[in-house]
C-alpha cells in the first residue's frame, strides 16, 4: 500500500503523516526530515512488538496455529493494511477481527476456521474485559421457571459455529466444517472467570426468545419452541424446560426471574 499524500497538510502533519507512514510500513514512504533509518526502524519494532503482544494475547489459540514467519506477515500486514478507528489499545483485538473479516485474499498457512477461532477467541476476551456488571441478585431466584419471566446476564454469547473452535489445538485440527454446526453459550460468572457451555438449537433459540422478549414467561419460550418445532407442549418438554432454566440460573447465565408484567 502506497501512503496517501495530502497537499492540504500544514509541515507538522505532513511530518506526522511521514512518521506514521514508515511505523506502519507503507511501501515508498518517504523518511521524516532528519530522522535516520536506524532510528526509524527502533520506532517500527517497538510498535510492532506492542501490536504483535496484543494479537498474541488476545488470539492464543491461533496464534499457535502459525509457524513464527507467517504470523508475523500476518500481524505486519494488518498493521500496514486496516485503519484502526479505536483509540484504545484493548479493542485492538476487534479490530484485528474485522480486518481478517473483510480481507479479500488469504494467506497459504490460513486455516479454514481462520474466522469462526478468531470470533471465538474474540468473545472471550470481550466478555474478559467488559465492564458490564449485572445485578447478580437481580429477580427472584426461587420462582417457578416456567411462571417467572428469566433475566438473562449481559455477559452471555450465544454463538453458532461451523467448526468445533472450542477443541481445536495444534493436534486437533478440522479439515472441513462439521456436518452439524456446533451451539456453544459463552459466560462470565459473578466471580469474573470465563466458561463456555456446549448448547443446542434448544438452548440457543431459548436464550434468543429470552433476550428479546422482555416479558416472556419460560413456559410461553417453551411453547413458542415447541410451536416452532411442531411439537406438543406436554408436562415432559415443560419439565425439561424447567431443569434446563434452572441449569442456566445455577451457572450464572441468568440472573434469576421477575414476575410477568
Amino acid at each position: 500500500m502506497q501512503p496517501e499524500e495530502n497537499p492540504m497538510l500544514n509541515p507538522t502533519q505532513k511530518l506526522q503523516q511521514q512518521f506514521a507512514a514508515n511505523i506502519r510500513g507503507l511501501n515508498g514512504a518517504e523518511l521524516p526530515q532528519g530522522v535516520e533509518r536506524r532510528r526509524m526502524g527502533v520506532y517500527q519494532e517497538l510498535f510492532y512488538n506492542n501490536i504483535e503482544d496484543f494479537l498474541s494475547t488476545g488470539f492464543p489459540v491461533l496464534r499457535t496455529l502459525y509457524s513464527d514467519s507467517a504470523w508475523n506477515s500476518l500481524v505486519a500486514e494488518f498493521i500496514r493494511d486496516y485503519r484502526c478507528t479505536t483509540p484504545y489499545f484493548a479493542e485492538i483485538p476487534m479490530e484485528f477481527l474485522e480486518f481478517l473479516q473483510n480481507r479479500s485474499h488469504s494467506n497459504p498457512e490460513d486455516p479454514v476456521f481462520l474466522l469462526e477461532l478468531a470470533h471465538y477467541e474474540w468473545v472471550e476476551l470481550e466478555l474478559s474485559i467488559s465492564t458490564d456488571e449485572p445485578d447478580w441478585e437481580y429477580g427472584n431466584r426461587r420462582l417457578d421457571p416456567l411462571q417467572g419471566v428469566p433475566v438473562l446476564s449481559p455477559l452471555v454469547r450465544s454463538l453458532q459455529y461451523s467448526f468445533p473452535v472450542h477443541t481445536i489445538a495444534v493436534d486437533q485440527i478440522p479439515l472441513a466444517p462439521s456436518p452439524q454446526p456446533h451451539f456453544l453459550v459463552v459466560y462470565r460468572d459473578r466471580d469474573g472467570e470465563i466458561h463456555f457451555m456446549e448448547s443446542s438449537p434448544f438452548v440457543s433459540r431459548l436464550l434468543e426468545l429470552i433476550h428479546t422478549e422482555t416479558n416472556i414467561s419460560g413456559q410461553q419460550a417453551m411453547d413458542t419452541i415447541a410451536q416452532e418445532s411442531g411439537l406438543e407442549l406436554n408436562e415432559t418438554l415443560l419439565q425439561q424446560g424447567a431443569q434446563m432454566l434452572n441449569n442456566l440460573l445455577s451457572r450464572g447465565i441468568l440472573l434469576g426471574y421477575k414476575t410477568t408484567q
